[in-house]
């Protein structure tokens, strides 16, 4: 397999190098997955000569069956970044830097068994008739159901934790941001408890822009992107982008896949600027290729989480230490859930 006659360059692949290759590239579905498709794995498929096939949802208990047993059918997953970091040479293997350029993602972000496949975020989104006056500032008035009465939602599935819900709950208690890790699970959880009766969760995406768009709810934490396409449906919200909490998927290669170069070489691809660009023009997540300019009308770039504005208002989360922990911070979450 001839992949390239030089240095590997993001977003190129050698025409016809992987001619008859069956390829499957996992994501989580919806316009998400449709825009990783029409950026992406349909173009390259169509200059490397392989068959792209997309499956889904990524499911992490599929991964490790089809590791455990020998029988890798998934190529190219996105996953979440924690996850990731906390599989790397357990269940994902090292990636080929020979055949994925990544000189053109932000410092920090390519480690040593993934990429990022985009950038977004969990942000507190609004209903503007009901606040629009006095709209919140921030997760304490999240938290705050006396002067900003009304129901609000988080992301609530048991057997499953992620960033953000602790977070905003230490931050309207009064933690500093940079005093956040490792987190006091027990004095954030007594700050759940105080808006319990008030909140409403969500364990898909959709079911949060759902809550979102019939107004079911007033406040939201929810993903940055589908925010904007509640919003871009007519939802009369707006995102508060102080104390967003950053968030990206990766691009991940699971150990004992049947044809790692050519996973390697999607990848590689799948990083250009110009199928960045194109990523984001169809979903409103943040490209991760530096050189990508997209062409976005204004709603689209006012759900740029790499604007430097809205980048000035993020709070820092540790990615490190929620992969070292997640499996005791998911049985101290589910347990909440239930409580």
């Amino acid at each position: 397999m001839d992949l390239s006659s030089g240095p590997a360059k993001a977003g190129t692949v050698k025409k016809d190098a992987l001619k008859g290759a069956q390829m499957t590239f996992v994501s989580y579905g919806g316009f998400y997955q449709a825009g990783q498709q029409k950026a992406a794995t349909d173009p390259f498929a169509k200059e490397s000569g392989a068959v792209v096939k997309g499956d889904g949802p990524t499911d992490y208990a599929k991964i490790k069956a089809q590791v455990d047993s020998g029988s890798v059918t998934w190529d190219v997953v996105d996953t979440d970044s924690i996850w990731a970091q906390a599989q790397c040479g357990k269940l994902l293997m090292p990636l080929d830097y020979s055949i994925i350029d990544k000189s053109k993602i932000p410092s920090g972000l390519a480690t040593k068994c993934a990429v990022p496949a985009m950038q977004y975020g969990f942000v507190l989104v609004y209903n503007k008739k009901k606040y629009g006056s006095h709209p919140p500032t921030g997760w304490k008035d999240f938290y705050d159901t006396k002067k900003f009465p009304g129901k609000r939602s988080l992301y609530g599935n048991p057997g499953d934790a992620m960033i953000g819900a602790y977070e905003s709950a230490l931050l309207a208690d009064g933690v500093s941001a940079d005093k956040l890790y490792p987190l006091d699970t027990a004095k954030a959880e007594k700050k759940l408890d105080s808006i319990r009766k008030d909140l409403v969760f969500w364990k898909t995406g959709a079911e949060s822009q759902q809550q979102v768009e019939s107004g079911e709810v007033d406040m939201a934490m929810m993903w940055s992107g589908r925010a904007y396409a509640a919003i871009k449906n007519g939802a009369p919200y707006a995102p508060q982008w102080n104390q967003y909490f950053p968030l990206m998927d990766t691009l991940v290669v699971p150990k004992g896949t049947k044809n790692p170069k050519a996973a390697m070489a999607l990848i590689n691809y799948y990083l250009g600027a110009a199928q960045q660009a194109k990523l984001t023009k169809l979903t409103s997540y943040s490209p991760v290729n530096t050189d990508a300019k997209p062409k976005l009308d204004a709603l689209g770039r006012n759900f740029l989480t790499t604007r430097p504005e809205v980048k000035a208002r993020e709070i820092k989360t540790d990615g490190a230490w929620w992969a070292a922990n997640q499996a005791s911070l998911i049985e101290k979450w589910s347990s909440w859930l239930s409580g």
